[in-house]
């Protein structure tokens, strides 16, 4: 059995470029989707181009084109989404709901990656607002996969190192402190932390994986898991420099976020209940479900190598 073809909708995105760039690593065929509404964004544009010089072909669709979506699933095997479920970099998990349709109607899909690749939507239903918009409409997603009978495989990824390892999760910055360092509570919740480009890896490997059929991956690499305090720590011993820290206890944390504008707080709830609550860390998963123990063939990056891309 040769390997799927892979299209990827939302291909010049955060993860989404990683996406694409793993897939056509580990050699699997792979298309693009070059929305028509791409316009004057010159950016986006080179970076589709840089994909096709590597061998990606680009096809251009568009969610307000239903028949276009269409005709690009049916090029492929594998559908892998995308699309931003973050407030702050454009809100779009229910768009896929057209993309849905457009694999039911096609017939040929043997594998959906939905837009997820962040903490388990399932499992959070009980979320602060407005934070939990963004779960619920992942689960809507997810029932329309569901009652379309689409073959599909969720991926739970965490937390981006990009947006807490380098800047020691603190809200404020993308950059590590210099001086102080603000702790959530005593800093010992235990937490997830992925490199990016890890991330696609893994994710490209479920599509072909029968063990991955209908389920949910998690990204948790055991070295990865570490409380705040302890990402202080690795980062302290790398510049050899002790932070001034100060503590925030969870009714604190709450407070300071009442005050914040919509887009702020949902993003702010998330943080409360990786830190404050754990709920990367406070339930079990099967090894059949845990992307390391599928895959224990990937070198993943260890959070003290991410961090010393910063000293």
């Amino acid at each position: 059995m040769g390997k799927s073809k892979v299209l990827v909708v939302g291909g010049t995105g955060y993860i989404g470029k990683r996406i694409v760039k793993a897939s056509l690593k580990q050699g699997h065929e792979t298309y693009v989707l070059q929305r028509q509404e791409i316009g004057l964004d010159i950016e986006k544009l080179q970076l589709l181009l840089s994909f096709k010089k590597k061998g990606a072909h680009l096809v251009e669709a568009s969610f307000s084109d239903h028949q276009s979506l269409v005709d690009a699933v049916k090029k492929v095997n594998v559908v892998i989404c995308t699309v931003s479920g973050s407030h702050f970099r454009g809100h779009s998990v229910l768009l896929q709901l057209k993309l849905v349709d457009a694999i039911k109607e096609a017939g040929n899909v043997e594998r959906f990656l939905p837009s997820e690749f962040g903490m388990d939507p399932s499992r959070m239903g009980h979320a602060l607002e407005p934070g939990r918009d963004t779960f619920d409409e992942k689960m809507t997603v997810r029932k329309a996969i569901e009652a379309a009978n689409i073959p599909h495989t969720y991926i739970s990824a965490n937390c981006f190192g990009g947006y807490f390892i380098g800047n020691l999760s603190q809200c404020h910055t993308l950059l590590p402190p210099k001086e102080n360092v603000v702790m959530f509570d005593d800093g010992n919740v235990k937490v997830v932390y992925l490199d990016e480009d890890d991330v696609a890896t893994y994710t490209i490997k479920t599509i072909d994986d029968p063990r991955t059929l209908n389920k949910t991956v998690y990204l948790r690499p055991p070295e990865n898991i570490l409380s705040h305090r302890e990402l202080v720590d690795t980062w302290e011993k790398l510049t050899g420099k002790e932070l001034n820290k100060t503590s925030m206890t969870g009714e604190e944390f709450l407070r300071l976020i009442e005050g914040m504008d919509h887009i702020q707080r949902a993003g702010m709830s998330h943080f409360y209940h990786i830190f404050y609550e754990g709920c990367l860390t406070n339930f079990e998963v099967a090894d059949d479900q845990e992307a390391t123990k599928l895959y224990p063939e990937v070198k993943y990056t260890r959070v003290s190598e991410y961090l010393a891309r910063y000293v």
